[in-house]
């Protein structure tokens, strides 16, 4: 239904502004042959990847502080409020300005744009657990480790992929902002090449490459993995 509709906008507007989608998908198949496609779409997925682990780690630590240690929220929880609401843009900038533009400051820009986010849906996560299940295992003398694994982190895994999964839809489109203000490659990069050219084909073309991606991510890996871990939910909840 989605293609109809582009297929007939494209019919009424102007053609060299709205491509049709055969005119997308041969330029997609062009580039993904004879451009650059291939290597641009690896080197933003392996920026957003890096920066993803990295903010995901770091939230998760700094968000099981904030939430089990009301001294360490109080001192701290108005620069997690302010790392939620500064301007990416801004974050960039500055990053860029003083380290370069190096793919060391483009991940380090993405990593405290998303921790924020991270450590509030921990923090929160924390402050929801119920420690009744881990006083009842610990009067049954259960190891610590074990009323860790069993009790705890099953807890803890919805707010662990809630952050993961909003987390990823953030990235990727700080990643390709911020290649768009310089990088040496990348879908961002690329499209604001193709943009000084008007090229549209080309634009929609990764636009579309980027598009599958995401979604082979999200239904192969992000959703399979939900099924896995929190198969133990009752089927409403």
């Amino acid at each position: 239904m989605l293609f109809v509709i582009w297929q007939i906008l494209s019919m009424v507007l102007q053609a060299r502004l709205f491509p049709t989608p055969v005119t997308v998908i041969q330029e997609l198949w062009d580039l993904a042959v004879n451009g650059r496609l291939i290597a641009d779409i690896q080197k933003t997925l392996t920026r957003a990847i890096i920066a993803f682990f990295v903010a995901m780690s770091a939230g998760i630590v700094i968000g099981i502080l904030l939430g089990r240690f009301r001294v360490a929220d109080r001192l701290f929880g108005t620069w997690v409020v302010v790392g939620l609401n500064i301007p990416a843009i801004v974050v960039a900038i500055a990053c860029y300005i003083w380290l370069g533009l190096t793919e060391f400051a483009l991940i380090l820009a993405v990593v405290i744009n998303k921790t924020p986010l991270v450590i509030t849906t921990i923090r929160e996560g924390i402050r929801n657990l119920s420690f009744d299940f881990d006083e009842l295992g610990a009067v049954y003398r259960m190891p610590y480790l074990r009323r860790l694994r069993l009790i705890l982190v099953p807890q803890m895994m919805p707010y662990v992929l809630t952050a993961a999964r909003t987390g990823l839809s953030l990235i990727w489109k700080i990643v390709l902002v911020f290649e768009l203000l310089g990088s040496d490659g990348g879908v961002g990069f690329r499209i604001s090449m193709l943009f000084n050219f008007f090229d549209m084909a080309g634009i929609l073309a990764y636009t579309l490459a980027f598009i599958c991606v995401v979604l082979v991510i999200e239904y192969g890996i992000m959703r399979p993995l939900e099924r896995k871990i929190l198969g133990w939910r009752p089927a409403h909840a």
